[in-house]
Order: structure tokens, then sequence, then C-alpha cells
């Protein structure tokens, strides 16, 4: 009996095929072992985050939350920039005791996409 973890045969001849590092064996089954691991791990989560639905209500979506919880996303390069911008104001604020507001240049980084 296969378990529902193991990742189908022709998802492994798939990760073999394009595996780097053909001419090092052992890194082209360390990268494969990678895959895998990363496959299985993801078939729980949404194995958990099936099992979480049945707990939302209202605006409560625990399945997005457990997800964002165990696979967060890097922050944007517009996220980055407003934090830092945020940073510097706090900084000169303190220096300075006077409030910096950068708004022309928070309206700008505002206004790019959320890529």
């Amino acid at each position: 009996m296969e378990h529902p973890i193991t990742p189908p045969p022709e998802l492994v001849q798939q990760w073999k095929r394009t595996a780097p590092h053909r001419a090092n064996e052992h890194e082209h089954y360390h990268y494969i072992t990678l895959c895998a691991a990363q496959w299985g791990a993801d078939q729980e989560l949404e194995a958990c985050c099936e099992w979480a639905k049945q707990f939302n209500y209202d605006d409560e979506c625990y399945e997005d939350k457990l997800r964002n919880a165990r696979r967060p996303k890097a922050p944007s390069l517009k996220e980055q920039a407003l934090e830092e911008l945020e940073d510097i104001m706090i900084k000169l604020h303190n220096e300075t005791g006077s409030a910096f507001t950068a708004s022309a240049i928070r309206r700008g980084l505002e206004a790019l996409p959320n890529d």
C-alpha cells in the first residue's frame, strides 16, 4: 500500500530528470531528497489546512492562518522599502525631536504594485 505522503513515481522521475549536478551522484540525490521532503511537507500542510477548515467562522479562516504561519512569504521589495522608511523616520524623530513624514516618498512607494 502506498502511503499518501509518498510522492508518485512520475514526480520522482521528473525530479531525477531536472536535478542539477548529474555528474556528482551525492549532490544529485541530495537534490531529489530535498524535493521529496518539501513535497511531503507540502502534502501534510495541505491535509492540515483541509482539517482546519472545519473551524472557520465569520471572518476567521484558519487554513489560511495555518498556511501563512507555516509557509510565510518573504516581504516584497515594496514592503521592505516601506519598513526601512518607517525605521528612518523613527530614527530621525529620535535624533532631532521633530517629525519627518516623508509623505511624497511614502505615497510613491505605496503606489508601486504589490509584487
